[in-house]
């Protein structure tokens, strides 16, 4: 009789052995499957963060301009960059918000304009990536204003000056140029006016933010303030860093400075959970092993004398352990199926287990606003049923050829002898 048809028998007739390993079975599967799920959602998790969070770049020196920068953050390796050029126009017929206490003598009235920002995405910048700024009325500047004549007003200085959506303000060089921009949103500002004397542009009621290519003709120069770069993890920082000096020239002095502390803070739980997932799939897939493998011992010893009588009718010992391993691989079929009913009910509190921090404990340049990021979604995949069908089926085979080496060494004379 063909051995595949002999388990079945076997395991019809052996009913209660057959719900035993069918049972240890079921459990197994079903922490590997939990094991593989938890896996592939602390994954999904981390490249969540990673998309959201990222890790931020700030780039100073005397040679970055608005080209070398456009070049960087044209790489590959930047997500978003953030180009900011300051500086203080003139601004005819706008009236500024004052400080609380007047003009010092002899202080100086080169600051007497408005605090001017030309940046490439106002939502990169600190206060308004954190909700600490808040637009209130219009619009924010974005990467496709480019080189428009767009401005964003402090809504204490669109009052004074009853400004809403719409209008239009004119900015002027120091050599008399003047260019006009239409007000496309206010911001709110939560910074309050000083009681001491500051010059009007370092006010921040008076800030004034432009698409970065508008600023052109209002001679406000080439230098920029800073430019920041949102690059997707860590290790991208060595070779921007690089691409950087070749830039902007490692011998003129240039400050590169990492900030990744979101990045970690969100991350690193998301990989201990990761590790200790993999740490559990391999305890449980050695245990199992071990505890099948005990398990397909003593019932080789208890059926010594079928073994003895395969034998004596010229049954090949391979074929008797490929019996055991095929009764044991048919119970994990069944086990698998229920593994996965499992995991569909429970997949959901699983996700729940999983760490949901806030996006960012400290606030970055580049950070989202702080807000919790989605607890992972927990899914079943044919990959992760691959992973446990593969792995059980290595459990199965560990399980029974080991022991089985014993059934290699048996002679039926000795066995049938022992019988009588």
């Amino acid at each position: 009789m063909n051995f595949v048809k002999r388990a079945a028998y076997s395991l019809v007739a052996r009913k209660g052995k057959s719900a035993i390993l069918l049972g240890i079975f079921v459990v197994v599967c079903t922490l590997l499957l939990g094991g593989f799920l938890l896996q592939g959602a602390t994954a999904r998790q981390e490249a969540e963060a990673q998309r959201r969070i990222g890790v931020d770049v700030t780039v100073r020196g005397t040679r970055l301009t608005a080209g070398p920068a456009a070049k960087l953050g044209a790489s590959p390796l930047v997500e978003r960059y953030n180009p900011v050029l300051r500086g203080v126009p003139r601004a005819p017929g706008l009236k500024l918000v004052e400080p609380g206490a007047p003009r010092p003598p002899g202080a100086k009235d080169g600051a007497d304009g408005p605090g001017l920002a030309g940046v490439r995405e106002t939502e990169m910048l600190l206060g308004f990536a954190t909700g600490r700024t808040k637009v209130i009325a219009g619009r924010a500047i974005t990467a496709a204003d480019a080189d428009h004549e767009v401005v964003m007003v402090e809504e204490r200085a669109a009052e004074k000056n009853r400004l809403t959506a719409g209008d239009r303000i004119t900015l002027a060089s120091p050599d008399g140029r003047t260019k006009s921009f239409e007000v496309v949103g206010v911001f709110q500002d939560p910074a309050e006016v000083p009681d001491a004397w500051l010059p009007p542009a370092e006010i921040p009621a008076n800030q004034l933010y432009v698409p970065i290519g508008s600023l052109r003709g209002l001679g406000l120069g080439e230098h920029l303030a800073e430019a920041v770069y949102k690059i997707r993890s860590p290790e991208r920082a060595r070779a921007l860093h690089t691409a950087a000096a070749r830039l902007l020239g490692a011998d003129k002095g240039f400050r590169f400075d990492v900030n990744d502390k979101a990045y970690r803070d969100q991350v690193q739980p998301l990989r201990r959970v990761g590790a200790f997932a993999e740490a559990v799939v391999w305890l449980i897939a050695v245990a199992g092993a071990v505890i099948l493998g005990l398990i397909v011992t003593l019932t080789i010893r208890e059926r010594r004398d079928e073994l003895g009588m395969l034998l004596a009718l010229g049954e090949k010992k391979w074929k008797l352990v490929g019996q055991h391993t095929v009764e044991v691989a048919a119970v994990a079929v069944p086990a698998l199926a229920c593994a996965a009913v499992a995991a569909g009910l429970f997949g959901g509190q699983l996700g729940d287990r999983l760490p949901a921090q806030e996006a960012t404990d400290r606030p970055t340049a580049l950070a989202p606003r702080t807000e919790p990021l989605p607890h992972a979604e927990v899914r079943l995949t044919p990959g992760d049923l691959g992973k446990v069908a593969g792995t059980s089926l290595g459990i199965a085979l560990a399980a029974t050829v080991i022991p089985g080496i014993g059934i290699l060494r048996l002679h039926p004379r000795s066995i049938l002898t022992d019988s009588d």
